[in-house]
């Protein structure tokens, strides 16, 4: 699927829980209760129950931005803990077991094909209003326009270090054990779209 944009309607909005459940684990586990419980105060939003389903994306942005605002030296790095555990939270109860090991048996290149095509299928999930498409295979490459938890952010660096620990921690347990996942451009820098190399090594 490397063909268009797949976009979802401005009036569905809403995310996965874990862009902020798995946040609000990696907060108490490494920051303790006091600053999660500040951040989810600043951004005015209730830890979701995942039982529930999809959540406003408005409300992950807002928690995001209130990580930023709160400890702005160690945001990006909580992010990428809270997208790594997202990732093996899709890999415990999202992708079931045989899936994984056929996607494994297979060759790398056609493996990541496979992954590649499952994500694309199920990016409403982690993208959004935003329009997610597969951009190229050498290398494979995403891109999210109108990323919705780095909307209105400027800054002089990608900032979605959430989107790519997950893609990352699905490749390297799926494809690639080396892979590394570079965002190469990002809305928050001026850039068109939030673009990611999957790459098999660093």
């Amino acid at each position: 699927m490397d063909g268009g944009f797949v976009p979802v309607a401005a009036s569905e909005a809403r995310i996965g829980p874990n862009a902020i459940t798995q946040l609000v684990a990696v907060l108490d586990r490494v920051e303790g209760r006091a600053l999660r419980d500040q951040v989810m105060a600043e951004a005015g939003v209730a830890v979701p129950d995942p039982a529930l389903g999809m959540i406003p994306e408005a409300d992950a942005a807002a928690v995001h931005l209130a990580l930023r605002m709160a400890v702005p030296e160690r945001a990006e790095g909580l992010l990428r803990l809270a997208g790594l555990a997202t990732g093996s939270y899709i890999l415990r109860h999202r992708i079931p077991r045989a899936a994984q090991w056929a996607i494994r048996a297979l060759p790398a290149p056609l493996g990541a094909r496979v992954l590649a095509g499952a994500i694309a299928r199920h990016s409403w999930t982690f993208a959004g209003s935003g329009a997610f498409r597969i951009a190229g295979w050498r290398p494979l490459t995403f891109e999210v326009a109108g990323n919705p938890l780095v909307a209105g952010l400027r800054g002089d660096h990608p900032m979605c270090d959430w989107h790519a620990a997950v893609f990352e921690r699905l490749f390297a347990r799926l494809v690639w054990r080396a892979c590394v996942v570079r965002e190469v451009a990002c809305a928050a820098a001026g850039d068109a779209v939030c673009r990611f190399e999957v790459l098999p090594h660093a």
